[in-house]
């Protein structure tokens, strides 16, 4: 006999906390990055 699906909470899934600087982070990281590339490509 199969046991039924359990289903758990998004949050008690988690083993850690997912802060959301990690998307500023990244955000800031791409936009310097195009900075740099266009100022190489301007000069």
């Amino acid at each position: 006999m199969a046991e039924p699906e359990k289903h758990i909470a998004a949050d008690d899934a988690r083993a850690g906390a997912t802060p959301h600087i990690v998307r500023y982070v990244l955000g800031i990281s791409l936009a310097l990055a195009v900075i740099a590339m266009l100022l190489l490509l301007w000069r």
